[in-house]
C-alpha cells in the first residue's frame, strides 16, 4: 500500500530542518571559535605593543635633561624655596612654597609673577597658573638621578595621580609650555618642545622604563 504524500512530507520536513540547524550551529561555532582567537590575538598583541626598553630609556635621556634645565628644575627644588636663573640659585626674594605652592602669607607667587611675562631682561616670567608643586607633593626634580626621576614620574603617590594618559596631556600643560616662553635673557631648554614631547610620549609608550642606577 502506497504512503500517503502528505504523511511523507511530515516526515521528510522534520528532517530537512534538523540537517539545516545542524549546519547553522556548526557554522555559528566555527565562527565564533575564530572571532575568539582573534580577540586573543588582538588582546596578547595590545598588552605587549611597544614595551621596547633600549627605545624607552634612550627616549628618557631627552627628557631628563630637559626636566633638570633650569627652565624645569628651578620651579621642583628640593627645598620650599624655588631656584633662580641659569645658574639655579636659591630666589632671592626668598619665597616658600606654601600648602598649596603658591606662596606664603603676602609673600605670593602672583605678586611678581603675573598672568603674562614682563618686558625687559630678566623680568619675572608669568603664567596664569604660576607655582610651585603643593607641599603635599612636591615633585622634586633636582638631585635626583635618571633612575629616581623617572621611578618617581610615573608613581601616581608622587605625580598627582596621573595615569599614562594623564602624564602624555601633562606635556602640553600651560606652566610645562612656560619652559619655552622664559622671558628675555633667559636659556632655553636644551631641546624643542616639539622634540620633548615626542621623547616624552615614546617613553611612557613604550614602557617607561627607568634607566639602571
Amino acid at each position: 500500500m502506497k504512503q500517503k504524500p502528505e504523511n511523507g512530507i511530515k516526515q521528510f520536513v522534520p528532517k530537512k530542518a534538523a540537517t539545516v540547524l545542524s549546519i547553522f550551529i556548526f557554522i555559528v561555532a566555527v565562527g565564533a571559535s575564530a572571532f575568539r582567537n582573534d580577540a586573543t590575538v588582538k588582546q596578547i598583541t595590545f598588552s605587549t605593543i611597544n614595551r621596547d626598553s633600549v627605545e624607552s630609556v634612550q627616549a628618557f635621556e631627552i627628557v631628563y635633561k630637559t626636566l633638570m634645565s633650569p627652565r624645569c628644575m628651578n620651579c621642583h627644588p628640593a627645598g620650599d624655596v624655588p631656584l633662580q636663573g641659569d645658574d639655579s640659585h636659591l630666589h632671592a626674594m626668598g619665597p616658600k612654597r606654601g600648602l598649596d605652592g603658591k606662596g606664603v602669607y603676602a609673600m605670593k607667587c602672583s605678586n611678581c609673577h603675573q598672568e603674562t611675562n614682563i618686558a625687559g631682561l630678566h623680568m619675572p616670567p608669568g603664567n596664569p597658573e604660576w607655582h610651585l608643586p603643593p607641599a603635599a607633593m612636591k615633585m622634586v626634580f633636582q638631585g635626583k638621578s635618571a633612575h629616581e626621576l623617572a621611578k618617581q614620574l610615573v608613581d601616581k603617590k608622587q605625580n598627582g595621580n596621573k595615569d599614562i594618559k594623564k602624564l602624555i596631556e601633562h606635556a602640553d600643560d600651560g606652566l610645562v609650555l612656560a619652559g619655552w616662553d622664559p622671558g628675555e635673557g633667559r636659556t632655553l631648554p636644551p631641546v624643542t618642545h616639539a622634540e620633548f614631547k615626542k621623547a616624552w610620549i615614546t617613553w611612557l609608550q613604550s614602557g617607561a622604563y627607568a634607566p639602571k642606577k
